[in-house]
C-alpha cells in the first residue's frame, strides 16, 4: 500500500507493531498477569517464537522491517545501523500495571517520523494511550499506523506469528514471481529512495518517559529529584507513589515531553543521588497527536 494506494500522499508518520512474538508476550503479561520468561517458554512451545528468540525479544526483527518501512515511507534510504532498537526483556508485570493505572498499554513499537526535515527511527517498548487504535492490537496480530498529508490516518492488520501467517506469506511472494513470469513481466515498483535526508540521533529525539524507582521515603526526596530534572529541561507531569516499606518507597512519575540526551544526563545524575535506592525502569511514552 506504501508505493501503491499511499503513493499519492507525503507520508509524515509510520508506526507499527510489526513483531507478533514480542505482541503476544507482552499481550498475555498484560491480561494473563503473568512475568516474561513464562510466556517466552509457552510461544516457544506454541511456535511464535525461535529456539534461540533474540532477534524477536530484543527488538532486532522489528528494526529491520522498520529500515524497510521508513525507507518506502519517506523516499530516502534508511540503513539499518541507524535504527534505534531496544527490546522487551526489561518489562515485568508490575510495569504493566502500573501503565493500565496511569491509562496506558505497553507495546513494542517502530516508530518513524518525519522531524523538521529530518527521519527518526527507533523501536523500543513504549507506553501507549489505551485509546490509541494499536493499543487493541493483541496476541501474535501485528499491524501499521500510517499519516499521510493527503488520506490522514489509516490502519493496516493481520497475524504476524506462527507457521501458517508465515508461510501464507512467503507462498504469496512465491506465486507473484511465478505469475510475473510466465507473463514476461518483473512486477516490481523500484526503489525510488534518496540519499538527501538526514537521520535524527536518538539523542535528539524529543518524547516522554514513564520511570519507575525506589527511594528512601523521607523529606525531600520528590524535591532533590524535581531539581535535578529541572536543570536539565525535564518537567513531571504526573506522578503515583505506593505506600512505604521497610522506610523505603515506590514512586512512578511520567514527564513531559524533553530530549533524550537530557533526560539520560538527569537519571545518570538522580541514580547517584543519597536517597535513591533504585531506578527500576525508564520506558518512553507516546500519544502520536496530529501535532506529533
Amino acid at each position: 500500500p506504501l508505493k501503491t494506494s499511499l503513493a499519492a500522499n507525503r507520508i509524515q508518520q509510520v508506526v507499527g507493531i510489526v513483531n507478533g512474538t514480542t505482541n503476544y508476550i507482552l499481550s498475555k503479561m498484560a491480561n494473563e498477569g503473568r512475568e516474561f520468561a513464562d510466556v517466552l517458554a509457552e510461544a516457544q512451545r506454541l511456535g511464535y517464537a525461535e529456539p534461540d528468540p533474540t532477534d524477536d525479544v530484543e527488538g532486532f526483527d522489528a528494526a529491520y522491517k522498520l529500515a524497510i518501512l521508513a525507507s518506502i515511507s519517506f523516499q530516502n534510504s534508511v540503513p539499518i545501523a541507524s535504527v534505534y532498537h531496544e527490546g522487551i526483556t526489561k518489562i515485568t508485570r508490575r510495569d504493566i500495571e502500573y501503565a493500565k493505572e496511569l491509562g496506558y498499554a505497553i507495546k513494542l513499537l517502530a516508530i518513524g517520523k518525519m522531524t523538521d526535515g529530518a527521519i527518526e527511527v527507533r523501536v523500543h517498548p513504549t507506553l501507549l494511550p489505551l485509546s490509541h487504535p494499536l493499543a487493541s492490537v493483541n496476541d501474535v496480530f501485528n499491524a501499521i499506523f500510517v499519516r499521510g498529508d493527503a488520506v490522514g490516518e489509516v490502519m493496516f492488520y493481520g497475524r504476524g506469528a506462527g507457521p501458517l501467517p508465515t508461510g501464507s506469506a512467503v507462498a504469496g511472494d512465491i506465486m507473484d514471481v511465478a505469475r510475473n513470469i510466465k507473463a514476461g513481466a518483473t512486477g516490481q515498483i523500484k526503489c525510488t529512495c534518496g540519499l538527501d535526508k538526514p537521520i535524527l540521533p536518538m539523542e535528539k529525539v524529543r518524547t516522554r518517559y514513564y520511570v519507575r524507582m525506589l527511594v528512601a521515603d523521607r523529606p525531600g526526596v520528590l524535591a532533590a529529584i524535581a531539581g535535578v530534572l529541572g536543570e536539565h529541561d525535564v518537567s513531571i507531569a504526573s506522578m503515583v507513589q505506593k505506600e512505604a516499606h521497610a522506610g523505603d518507597a515506590e514512586i512512578v512519575w511520567v514527564t513531559h515531553e524533553a530530549v533524550e540526551q537530557n533526560m539520560r544526563t538527569a537519571l545518570d545524575l538522580i541514580s547517584k543521588l543519597p536517597v535513591v535506592r533504585q531506578i527500576s525502569s525508564v520506558i518512553r511514552v507516546e500519544s502520536f497527536s496530529h501535532e506529533d
